[in-house]
Formats: C-alpha cells, sequence, structure tokens
C-alpha cells in the first residue's frame, strides 16, 4: 500500500501532451526518467500513450500499443514501485497488466466498452475520473447547475456500476478531473469542495500539475508553472487527497514532508 499522502509521477510517451509531449518518447529517455522519479521520492509511475489535453485527437489502439507496452515491460523490471497505464481502452488496459502495470488510471471512467469488464477480471486498482464531455471538445463552453454536486454524484454513480460488476471497493480511487469540462470556477469551486468529496469513503486522487488552471492564476506559461502545482498539491493534500499526480516530483515531495512534519 502507498504511504499516504502518494505521489504519482507523471509519464507520457507521447509527441502532443501539454506539458512534457515528445520529451519521453525513447524506450531508455523514459525509463531513465521514470527511475529519476523514482529517486525522487515517486510512489505511482503513471505511464500514458494518449494525450488527453484539451483539443486532443484519439490515437489508434495499435499506436497506443506500440508507444506504452515495451516502455512498461522495460520499467516494470528496473523499478520498486508500481506502475500505472494511463489509457482509457480495455485492450490496452489488458496488455500493459500483462507487461507489468498495476494500476488502471482511466479519465473515462470505464465507460467505454469493455472497459469495466476488463478492470474485473484484471483486479487492480483503478482511477476513475470525471470529464464533461470528451478532449477534443471538452472546454468548449462547459457547463454545471453545482459543479462539486454534479461531479460527486457522477463519480459515486460510477463506483456503483464498478462494484456491481466486480471491482473490489479497496480497488477504487477517485478523480474529480480539474480542468476536464471545466473552467477556472468551476475547477475553484470544485477544489474548495475536496474535503466532502474525501469523505465519500475513497481514495481521492488529485492532477493539478502544470495545468492551465494554474496558469490562469498565476499568469505562467507551462513551464513556469512549478510553484503554482506544488502549492495547489499541498493544498489538496490538506484537503483530503491520497494521491497527487504531478511533473515535478522531488519539489513535491519536499512539501509533503513538511507538511508532515510541521502540519
Amino acid at each position: 500500500m502507498l504511504r499516504q499522502p502518494g505521489i504519482m509521477g507523471v509519464l507520457n510517451v507521447t509527441p502532443d501532451s501539454f506539458s512534457d509531449g515528445g520529451q519521453w518518447l525513447g524506450r531508455d529517455d523514459a525509463i531513465r526518467h521514470a527511475l529519476r522519479m523514482q529517486a525522487e521520492g515517486a510512489d505511482i509511475i503513471d505511464i500514458g500513450g494518449e494525450s488527453t489535453r484539451p483539443g486532443a485527437q484519439s490515437v489508434p489502439l495499435q499506436q497506443e500499443l506500440d508507444r506504452v507496452i515495451p516502455v512498461i515491460e522495460a520499467i516494470t523490471q528496473q523499478l520498486a514501485v508500481p506502475v500505472s497505464i494511463d489509457t482509457s481502452k480495455p485492450e490496452v488496459m489488458r496488455e500493459a497488466v500483462a507487461a507489468g502495470a498495476g494500476m488502471i488510471n482511466d479519465v473515462y471512467a470505464l465507460q467505454l466498452d469493455g472497459a469495466v469488464q476488463a478492470a474485473a477480471d484484471l483486479a487492480v486498482p483503478v482511477c476513475l475520473m470525471h470529464m464533461q464531455g470528451e478532449p477534443r471538445v471538452m472546454q468548449e463552453h462547459p457547463r454545471y447547475q453545482d459543479v462539486s454536486h454534479e461531479v460527486e454524484q457522477f463519480l459515486l454513480q460510477r463506483v456503483r456500476h464498478c462494484e456491481g460488476n466486480g471491482i473490489l471497493p479497496g480497488h477504487i480511487i477517485l478523480d474529480p478531473g480539474f480542468g476536464f469540462g471545466k473552467t477556472l470556477q468551476h475547477n475553484a469551486d470544485l477544489f474548495r469542495a475536496l474535503p466532502r468529496l474525501a469523505k465519500a469513503g475513497y481514495p481521492v486522487l488529485i492532477g493539478l500539475s502544470r495545468k492551465a488552471m494554474i496558469g490562469d492564476i498565476t499568469g505562467r506559461q507551462t513551464a513556469s508553472r512549478m510553484p503554482g502545482s506544488i502549492v495547489a498539491a499541498a493544498l489538496a493534500v490538506l484537503r483530503g487527497a491520497s494521491i497527487v499526480r504531478v511533473h515535478d516530483v522531488a519539489e513535491t515531495r519536499d512539501a509533503l514532508n513538511v507538511i508532515a512534519a510541521l502540519g
């Protein structure tokens, strides 16, 4: 089990992810980066082969497999921490777990055909995320009556469906999906409501690292958003988050260590 709170290090093997697209496409580069994040204090390495940034196009199944499976096979032989597969495709879930992945991180909350069955069969932890719409158009006029209530109700409905179809309650993690079909005001309201979601009885994963929300608040471009991202991660932990998904592992670990020592 993770020590709490845990850090999930981001490893995108994609050419077009919003922050680090193209940096870790080579297998050797990806391995070195995964090992570096582990040394810096990551508890999980999250590997993704399909960008889910606003406006992103879907990736064909075989292309996604070709990007992630060789990397998972290679790094699981060298890492002491578990690997998560960031995917929505059940075929990728199955191949990734067979290659050594020990967790599924799905921005569609297992809504694609066959995804719930795949996760149940694989019997590994799964993160269910909320997203309004889909990546290509999710930031085109997102609307809510009460964003925190609607996100919580969606996630709990997905929990009931997943548990009713064979996924163990102890294997479910919830992610409110900051920046996925949400304005800055939606994100802020959702962030303030984190303690309520944390009381639902499931670990909460938060992904705010370098996102547009941080840029909107600070006025910084993507590469300069580390300080704001670290503050947001620390505040999320103080509001009940169990896992923070980040690009800057060492700096985030320092912040969480300070919270643990002085909080």
